[in-house]
C-alpha cells in the first residue's frame, strides 16, 4: 500500500488546524502517528493513488466523519465521552484507545462509512453566496430560479429561508433557526428584495434530511469542535425539513445541460460552493459547457447566471473567491474573498 494516503492525512490535519479545528488536527495526527491502529485496509479503494486523489476525494474527512458518526449516534458511549460535546478538555490517551477500540470492533461500519463521499453542505457559505443572489436580483429585476450543483441536502438551497446580519445590516424571514452572522468585511452587503420561484439541486448522492441516519451523517462532517457550525446544521436541517426542494442524484454536467436554460421573465442562476475541485477535468469541462451554452442563448428578459464560490488554484492560500458571470454580455466578476466555511466574506467586487 501507498503512504499517500498519509500525505493526504497530513495536508488534512495542518489544514484542521489553520482552520480552526485543533481537535479534528489532533485526531489526524494521532491517526497518522499510528496510534488508533492500522489504517490501510479503509483507504484500499484509493490503493496506489496520488495524494492529490486523496485531497480531491476527501478520504481523511472520511475517517473524522465516520468517528464523529459514531460519537453521535452513542452519546453515551467512550468516544463520546472524550468528544467536544461532552468534554472541551478531552483525555487524549482516553480518546486514541476509544477510537482505536472502535476501529477495531466496528471496522466494517467503518469502512462502509467511508464509501461514500463527504457530505458538508456548509450552510454558512450562503453568507457569502446570499449577497451575490441580491446582485443578480438587483441587475436582472428579475425572480430568481436556482439551480445547485453538488446541492447535498440543499441546505443552501433554502438560503432565503435564514436570518442574516451583515456587520449591523439585517436581511431574512425574522425568526429563523438559522441565524448568520459571520464576520463581513468591506463595503455594506449589496442588500436587497428578491424573490426565488424555483429551485432545484443535484449530487451525486444527495441527502434525504428527512431519514435520521443521513441527517446524521450530515452532521458527523461537521468538525465537532466548531459547535456553532454544528448548531447551525441542525437548524438548517429543522428549515429543510419543513420546506422541500427538489434534490435530484444525478452527475453534475449531463443535469446542468438538462435543466438550465433561459426562461422569460426569469433570471436562471447555476451555482455551487467548494464542489467543482472534486469533480474530474472531464466533468469540469462538460459541466462548463452546458453552463456557456445557456448561456449563449440568454436575452436580457432571460438572463442567465454562474455564481461560484469555489479556490483559485492561481493563489495560494484557501480564501474561496466569489465569482460571477452574468449573460446576455458574458462579463465576469470578482465579487468577494470568502472562508470556505464562511466565517468571513471580504466584499470588493471587481
Amino acid at each position: 500500500m501507498s503512504d499517500n494516503y498519509i500525505q493526504g492525512l497530513q495536508w488534512q490535519a495542518k489544514n484542521c488546524h489553520d482552520m480552526g479545528s485543533p481537535f479534528s488536527g489532533e485526531l489526524l495526527e494521532r491517526a497518522i502517528a499510528g496510534e488508533l491502529g492500522p489504517l490501510d485496509d479503509l483507504f484500499a479503494t484509493w490503493k496506489d493513488e496520488e495524494a492529490r486523489v486523496h485531497l480531491r476525494e476527501a478520504t481523511p474527512l472520511r475517517l473524522l466523519g465516520a468517528l464523529h458518526a459514531f460519537a453521535l449516534a452513542e452519546p453515551q458511549g467512550a468516544l463520546a465521552a472524550q468528544y467536544p460535546a461532552a468534554n472541551p478538555d478531552p483525555d487524549w490517551a482516553a480518546l486514541t484507545a476509544a477510537a482505536r477500540a472502535l476501529l477495531e470492533n466496528r471496522r466494517d461500519e467503518v469502512a462502509t462509512f467511508m464509501v461514500s463521499p463527504p457530505q458538508t453542505n456548509e450552510v454558512g457559505r450562503s453568507f457569502g453566496l446570499a449577497p451575490g443572489f441580491m446582485v443578480i436580483a438587483a441587475e436582472t429585476d428579475l425572480p430568481l430560479r436556482l439551480f445547485e450543483i453538488g446541492a447535498s441536502a440543499g441546505l443552501n438551497l433554502r438560503f432565503d429561508r435564514y436570518d442574516y446580519d451583515f456587520a449591523g445590516q439585517r436581511w431574512g424571514i425574522g425568526g429563523s433557526p438559522v441565524l448568520l452572522d459571520n464576520d463581513w468585511r468591506g463595503p455594506p452587503a449589496p442588500l436587497g428584495p428578491l424573490e426565488v420561484v424555483e429551485r432545484a439541486g443535484c449530487d451525486q448522492a444527495p441527502v434525504d434530511v428527512a431519514d435520521p441516519a443521513q441527517a446524521l451523517r450530515l452532521q458527523a462532517y461537521v468538525w465537532p469542535d466548531q459547535v456553532k457550525r454544528l448548531a447551525r446544521v441542525r437548524g438548517a436541517i429543522a428549515v429543510a425539513q419543513r420546506s422541500p426542494a427538489e434534490l435530484t442524484a444525478a452527475d453534475a454536467a449531463a443535469w446542468t445541460a438538462r435543466r438550465l436554460a433561459p426562461k422569460a421573465g426569469t433570471a436562471s442562476v447555476l451555482y455551487h460552493s467548494v464542489m467543482w475541485q472534486y469533480m474530474p477535468d472531464s466533468t469540469q469541462a462538460a459541466t462548463r459547457a452546458a453552463i456557456e451554452a445557456a448561456g449563449a442563448a440568454a436575452s436580457d428578459k432571460a438572463p442567465v447566471a454562474w455564481l461560484r464560490m469555489e479556490p483559485n488554484p492561481a493563489r495560494k492560500g484557501w480564501p474561496m473567491e466569489l465569482r460571477l458571470t452574468l449573460w446576455p454580455d458574458g462579463s465576469e466578476r470578482h465579487l468577494a474573498d470568502v472562508h470556505p466555511h464562511g466565517a468571513w466574506v471580504e466584499w470588493s467586487p471587481i
